[in-house]
């Protein structure tokens, strides 16, 4: 099965629908699949429910479809770098989600996992836990959260190989490797495409099992979210 494609539009050519929910990976700008993200800003596909710790910030990856008023509901944990998605939320143009962020976590790994339903004390007496059934377990109470299953998955690898086997760096392994695996399809972006073969197998972060299709992704913009400078110390003359 091929599963390279030469462009992230071709690699989406057919997976995009009006309504559908898509899982992005990345954690702030650390490791977001940049490249799909555009690729669905320019596909037009409308009314989308994202499920992504965050939005990016505005105008970087998925603020980009926040300005462009393509997402109709994020489930996310944190909002708090992008203007515009607080906005869209406060002045009720964005339906939101919110979770604990690792409640969120949990719940993506959970519908990666084929578990439809588990039970946290996260949130127990708390908004949270509104409409949700809670449950006593040994004394304590615990709110049931589904696990979360998306129609696309799009993930951003530092290395992956042509059966999709993925290797991701640092920070990027947050979310990445348990929405690789929530999609009912998965699609990563690359930095490095690699042979088949050429990755040590005891490496490996995501098996290529879970992969769909892959896009190379070269000369990928590491942004900063945050830039905090100090002035260097001045050294005392001898």
């Amino acid at each position: 099965m091929q599963k390279v494609f030469s462009s992230a539009a071709e690699a989406l050519a057919g997976q995009l629908a009006d309504g559908m929910t898509i899982m992005s990976g990345g954690f702030g700008l650390c490791g977001i699949p940049e490249t799909l993200i555009e690729a669905v800003r320019l596909s037009g596909a409308r009314n989308l429910t994202v499920i992504s710790n965050n939005a990016g910030v505005d105008g970087i990856g998925l603020g980009k479809l926040l300005e462009t008023r393509q997402i109709a509901k994020m489930i996310s944990s944190y909002v708090g770098e992008n203007k515009l998605f607080a906005q869209q939320y406060l002045s009720g143009e964005l339906e939101l989600e919110f979770n604990p962020q690792g409640t969120l976590a949990e719940r993506i790994r959970a519908g990666g996992a084929g578990i439809p339903a588990f039970f946290t004390k996260t949130g127990v007496g708390t908004i949270i836990a509104e409409g949700k059934p809670v449950q006593e377990f040994d004394g304590e109470l615990y709110v049931m959260e589904r696990g979360l299953v998306a129609d696309v998955s799009l993930v951003h690898a530092w290395k992956g190989d042509h059966e999709g086997n993925l290797v991701y760096r640092k920070t990027a392994r947050n979310f990445n490797p348990m929405i690789a695996t929530a999609g009912r399809v998965t699609i990563a972006e690359v930095e490095h495409l690699v042979p088949t073969g050429d990755i040590d197998p005891d490496h490996i972060h995501t098996p290529g099992i879970f992969v769909s299709r892959i896009v190379h992704a070269p000369d990928a913009v590491k942004h900063i979210e945050q830039r905090t400078t100090r002035k260097r110390a001045t050294a005392e003359a001898v």
